[in-house]
């Protein structure tokens, strides 16, 4: 799977945390969980966190996955 990119965060002056992603808006943090985020971005890959906290780490293999045997969900197997 590819490394996530174009990822970035800006801290608020109230404490919140807005993420984004190219340049537009992917989620907010407020609270104990901006602060568990920046704790977690500062200690590691920076670009991975954020694709992880937003949900947007999973693009690029659900074709593939779609596609694998065990999930066909009742198709036949040879098709």
């Amino acid at each position: 799977m590819p490394q996530p990119f174009g990822f970035g965060y800006e801290r608020r002056a109230d404490g919140a945390v807005l993420l984004t992603h190219r340049g537009r808006a992917a989620g907010t943090l407020r609270g104990g969980r901006a602060e568990r985020f920046l704790a977690e971005v500062e200690s590691g890959d920076a670009q991975m966190v954020m694709a992880r906290w937003t949900g947007a780490y999973k693009f690029g293999n659900e074709r593939v996955a779609r596609d694998h045997p065990r999930n066909r969900s009742g198709r036949r197997a040879g098709r």
